[in-house]
C-alpha cells in the first residue's frame, strides 16, 4: 500500500531529483558529445549503468539476452511494474539530432527521482535502456526475448519542436534492394551487358506514378545507395533503401504491395534479378493510453509546461510496438520557441542546450509524478494490474510476420 499523499510524494521526487540533477546533465552531455550508432551504444550502456549503480537499492544488468548494449535496472518488489524507457543510439553523420540523450537522462532523472519512493508505492520500478531505436528496433527484439514481461505500463518522453502528450507515428517498414544485371562495355557490347541501372530507373518510374494511387496516410520513400562505376561500363548492380509507411500494420502491407509491383516492373523491365531483404522489424501504429496521457499532460502544466493534442502525424519508433501489448505513452518535449525539426544539425546542437537541459528536468519530473499517480489512484493502479499475463505479452511484430508482408 502507498505511504503518503501523492502531493507529498511529488514533493519528495522533486526534491530527490534536484539533488541529482547535476549528474543526470553531465550525463546527458557526455551521451552527446559521444554519439554511437544503433547496437555499437556500449559506451552508453556502460555510463547510463554506472549512474543508476549510484541509486541505492537498484538491481543493474547490462547486456540481455542477444543485445549486449541493452540494460534493465530495477528497484522496489510491488506487484505494480513501472517500466521507464531510455533510448541512447545516434545518427550517423548527425549525431544526437533526435535527441536520446535527452531520453536517455529524462528516464535516469525520472528513475532517481522515483527509486526512495519505490516500497512506499508498493511498486516495481524498471527502467529499460532499449538500443537501436533508429534503425534496428531494439523494443521490438527485446519483447520478443521477453524484456518487457510483466510490465503494466511503459513510458518514455520524446523532444522535439512541440509539447504535446502523444506522438501520432506511422506503421513502418524498411528494406533493402539489389538489382542483379550483367557488366559489359557501354560501346562495344551493350547488347551482352543487363542494365541494373535501368532496372532501379524503371522501379523508381512506377513508384513515381503509383504514388498518385496511394490510400490515405501511405508513403513510400528511398534512396539510391549506388547504380554503376563509370559510364563506359553497363552497371552490373544496383541498390538502393526505402521505407514504406501507413497508419496501421494492416495497410502497411498493402502499401508493401505496390512497392514489391514495382520493384519488380524494374527487374522484368531489364532482364535484372531482384533481391530484397528487410531491414529490421516492423514499427507498429502507437496505441496511447489516454489515461495516463491525461496524466502526465496535468503534471506537464504543473511544471509550467502545458500540453497540446498531438498536431500531426509523422516518424516512426519502435515504441509503439510497446504499445500494442501495455498501455504506453510517449509524450513529446518542446526544446523551446524556435526550435528546429529533429533530424538535422541544428536540432543536435539544441539537445546540448540550455532548452535541451529543461526538457530533461522537466520530462524525469513529468514521468515520475505520473508514476505516482498511477501508483496512488486505486482505480488506475487497479486497472493496470488487470493487464495481460506476460505469456500474451510478447511482440506481435516478430522478424517472420514483417517478411511475409512483402511476400
Amino acid at each position: 500500500m502507498t505511504s503518503g499523499t501523492a502531493e507529498n510524494l511529488k514533493n519528495e521526487a522533486e526534491s530527490t531529483l534536484q539533488k541529482n540533477l547535476h549528474g543526470v546533465l553531465a550525463f546527458s552531455h557526455q551521451l552527446h558529445q559521444h554519439p554511437e550508432l544503433g547496437f555499437e551504444e556500449h559506451q552508453a550502456a556502460r555510463w547510463l549503468a554506472e549512474e543508476l549503480t549510484k541509486v541505492p537499492g537498484t538491481r543493474v544488468q547490462v547486456g540481455l539476452g542477444q543485445l549486449p548494449t541493452a540494460l534493465q535496472a530495477e528497484v522496489g518488489t510491488g506487484d505494480l511494474v513501472l517500466t521507464i524507457c531510455a533510448e541512447y543510439d545516434a545518427l550517423p553523420g548527425i549525431g544526437h539530432a533526435c535527441g536520446h540523450n535527452i531520453i536517455a537522462a529524462a528516464a535516469l532523472g525520472a528513475f532517481t527521482a522515483l527509486a526512495p519512493l519505490a516500497d512506499r508505492l508498493d511498486v516495481t520500478l524498471r527502467l529499460l535502456g532499449t538500443p537501436a531505436e533508429e534503425n534496428g528496433g531494439g523494443k521490438v527484439l527485446m519483447l520478443e526475448q521477453g524484456d518487457f514481461d510483466g510490465t503494466h505500463a511503459a513510458m518514455m518522453v520524446h523532444p522535439g519542436d512541440v509539447d504535446e502528450v502523444e506522438m501520432l507515428p506511422y506503421a513502418c517498414a524498411g528494406y533493402r534492394v539489389t538489382f542483379h544485371g550483367r557488366g559489359a562495355h557501354a560501346s562495344a557490347h551493350p547488347w551482352d551487358g543487363i542494365n541494373a541501372l535501368d532496372a532501379l530507373t524503371v522501379a523508381l518510374t512506377a513508384i513515381g506514378l503509383a504514388r498518385q494511387q496511394l490510400e490515405p496516410g501511405q508513403q513510400i520513400h528511398g534512396c539510391v545507395d549506388s547504380a554503376g562505376t563509370a559510364p563506359n561500363v553497363i552497371p552490373e548492380i544496383a541498390t538502393g533503401q526505402w521505407l514504406v509507411r501507413a497508419h496501421d500494420v494492416e495497410s502497411l502491407a498493402r502499401v508493401t504491395t505496390v512497392l514489391n509491383r514495382c520493384l519488380q516492373a524494374g527487374a522484368m523491365a531489364a532482364g535484372a534479378r531482384l533481391e530484397v531483404a528487410q531491414d529490421g522489424p516492423i514499427y507498429a501504429d502507437f496505441r496511447t493510453d489516454t489515461e495516463m496521457a491525461e496524466l502526465f499532460g496535468v503534471n506537464s502544466a504543473a511544471l509550467g509546461r502545458p500540453m497540446g493534442p498531438a498536431s500531426r502525424r509523422g516518424g516512426s519508433t519502435d515504441m509503439a510496438n510497446v504499445s500494442h501489448h501495455f498501455p504506453t505513452i510517449h509524450p513529446m518535449i518542446s526544446l523551446g520557441d524556435g526550435c528546429p525539426p529533429i533530424h538535422n544539425q541544428a536540432f543536435a546542437e539544441a539537445a546540448a542546450s540550455p532548452t535541451g537541459d529543461k526538457a530533461i528536468s522537466d520530462g524525469a519530473l513529468a514521468m515520475a509524478w505520473t508514476c505516482i499517480d498511477l501508483a496512488t489512484h486505486a482505480q488506475t493502479r487497479s486497472r493496470l494490474r488487470q493487464g495481460a499475463a506476460p505469456e500474451q505479452q510478447r511482440a506481435g511484430y516478430s522478424r517472420a510476420r514483417s517478411s511475409a508482408i512483402l511476400g
